[in-house]
């Protein structure tokens, strides 16, 4: 067996994920995570004492009391550090409070209640743990400088106890400013989001990929680290500042920045190890030949959609593994038993991907609602945004919070549904009314979008059109043309690139069940019967019937962009 082969089987040792396992399947990898965390800054310690630190040190392997306390407390910070990345970790976004809004409403959230106070409560709580994970990162810094650093000769030959407590006192100062400006970064940066990989690899080929982005990551954190805790170490007192040689001063801060760079490294692998092994594909099926594999091998798959924490990880790697599935030719067996008799299972596993999209989708018009209505009271200066846009955009901007889970709902139902024309023995999906009611969905989720993006949706009538060919008249969508000219302002913001990556995706997996059955709805469109066919009889959730039959006939004729 390969290196890589034993390390993929070492760290996921959950890979059937069937039956009841599933409920210890994130604690399970937390413990990989911190045991493998261990042995890579263990490896990491005996490379730097080896190349780095041992020109400064005479013994650098010596065994001395002090060397053993030293690494017991560099494991215990890194440790801490390891598991708080492990309990601040999101797949998603967290709406959070800022600091005017914690002040501001101090005293509602103490004696007021409702669902309003419900909700800050909840973000204050969010931004309290982001204190906390900066707060402790400062520490974890301070700890782990010292402890890298304290081994070398320019400080163990220390002799008096103030040059002791001023070098201690100099090193653990500036390693806790270098943690604080980690930690402030990382949660500035959402870094704390997991990041799911499109294409999912072995684990050890992935960790070996995030090699060279880690050290370049921890050479530029400890090059500003450094420069920016030399200049506030100025403003210390003057028994903590270093009154050596001038030989010994450069020793000591080329150590520093050794040690920082060290400390640092670990921490990005730390990050990308946390990435790696949490973001793993699970496979939520029984064995293939078991008996559970013959009778309902999608039972642990929908179990875990339908009953796990919303928005959890674990309901994420659900999804995730559902996506795969239903794109993928890998596990087709799986994918056929979507398709049984009774129609249930298919059911249940559109209704499951039916949720993310229209909790997106109210969420996201009333957004666009509370801006139109803001934007027609307030007038916005060309200099300066008003309190009600900022407020506006922030819940647009929260809305996309789930865009991962959105995107994976929209490219499994459009899967189903496309393949659904081979693959459906029983014509479960037609006879559900599964179709129609998946078009419906994804033609209103990307109006919703394409409205935030400022794109005008409007119907042009033939009834109205002149002898010569002019369009004398329009039939508006029922919104409102300021609330499009509005959004248009996003344009360039991190909040357009969502919604364009999520726009794109929506195009593509219309087109794909239009592509699979374009001869039906060319047929029904001759017929006449493309809108009772292929659209919901009652109120879309978003836009009318009569748009979603226009935009829908766009896709026909392969113009809808």
């Amino acid at each position: 067996m390969s290196i890589s082969a034993a390390l993929d089987r070492a760290l996921f040792k959950d890979k059937d994920g069937g039956g009841g396992g599933r409920t210890t399947i994130v604690t399970e990898r937390f413990k990989s995570f911190l045991i493998w965390q261990v042995l890579q800054s263990t490896f990491l310690l005996f490379i730097f004492k080896t190349l780095f630190f041992s020109p400064f040190t005479t013994n650098p392997f010596t065994p001395i009391f002090f060397s053993f306390i030293s690494l017991l407390l560099f494991h215990l910070s890194l440790t801490t550090f390891a598991a708080l990345l492990f309990f601040v970790s999101s797949p998603h976004a967290l709406p959070y409070a800022s600091p005017l809004e914690i002040s501001l409403s101090f005293v509602r959230l103490i004696f007021v209640s409702g669902g309003e106070q419900s909700l800050l409560r909840k973000r204050v709580g969010v931004s309290f743990c982001f204190v906390v994970f900066v707060a402790l990162c400062a520490a974890s810094g301070a700890v782990a400088v010292v402890c890298a650093c304290w081994a070398c000769d320019v400080y163990s030959s220390i002799d008096s106890t103030s040059n002791w407590v001023a070098v201690l006192g100099n090193l653990g100062f500036r390693g806790f400013l270098i943690g604080m400006f980690y930690g402030l970064h990382y949660v500035y940066h959402h870094r704390w989001v997991l990041r799911f990989p499109i294409v999912q690899r072995p684990p050890f080929f992935s960790l070996k990929m995030g090699l060279p982005s880690s050290i370049g990551q921890a050479l530029r954190f400890s090059a500003v680290g450094y420069v920016l805790s030399g200049v506030l170490a100025f403003f210390l007192p003057t028994e903590y500042r270093n009154r050596g040689s001038v030989g010994l001063l450069i020793a000591e801060q080329i150590i520093f920045y050794i040690g920082s760079f060290f400390v640092i490294l670990c921490w990005e692998l730390s990050h990308h190890l946390h990435q790696v092994l949490h973001t793993k594909r699970v496979v939520f099926a029984p064995l293939k030949g078991s008996a559970a594999a013959e009778t309902n091998p999608s039972e642990s798959l929908l179990a875990t959609l339908e009953e796990s924490t919303p928005k959890s990880l674990l309901q994420y790697l659900a999804y995730l593994d559902l996506c795969m599935v239903c794109e993928n030719n890998v596990d087709t067996w799986r994918r056929a038993a979507f398709f049984e008799e009774t129609g249930d299972t298919y059911t249940r596993v559109v209704d499951a991907c039916m949720q993310p999209l229209k909790e997106f989708i109210q969420q996201l018009a009333d957004g666009l609602e509370s801006s139109s209505a803001e934007k027609s009271m307030v007038q916005l200066s060309d200099q300066l945004s008003s309190p009600a846009e900022r407020l506006a955009v922030s819940k647009l901007s929260e809305s996309f919070f789930d865009s991962q889970l959105c995107a994976w709902s929209a490219r499994i139902i459009a899967s189903l549904t496309a393949r659904s024309h081979k693959e459906d023995k029983f014509g479960v999906a037609q006879l559900s009314g599964s179709n129609a009611t998946v078009i419906s969905t994804l033609l209103s989720t990307l109006l919703a979008v394409e409205t935030l993006m400022g794109k005008k949706t409007n119907i042009q009538s033939s009834n109205f059109m002149g002898p010569a060919g002019i369009k004398w008249a329009t039939v508006n969508t029922g919104r409102r043309e300021s609330t499009a000219s509005a959004m248009g302002k996003i344009r360039g913001s991190p909040l357009y690139a969502k919604a364009f990556s999520l726009a794109d995706i929506l195009r593509t997996s219309i087109y794909s069940i239009v592509s699979a059955f374009h001869g039906e709805m060319m047929n029904s469109e001759k017929a006449g019967l493309l809108e009772k066919d292929w659209i919901v009889s009652g109120k879309p959730l978003y836009g009318t019937n009569e748009l979603l039959l226009h935009k829908l006939r766009l896709f026909l004729d392969f113009q809808a962009s």
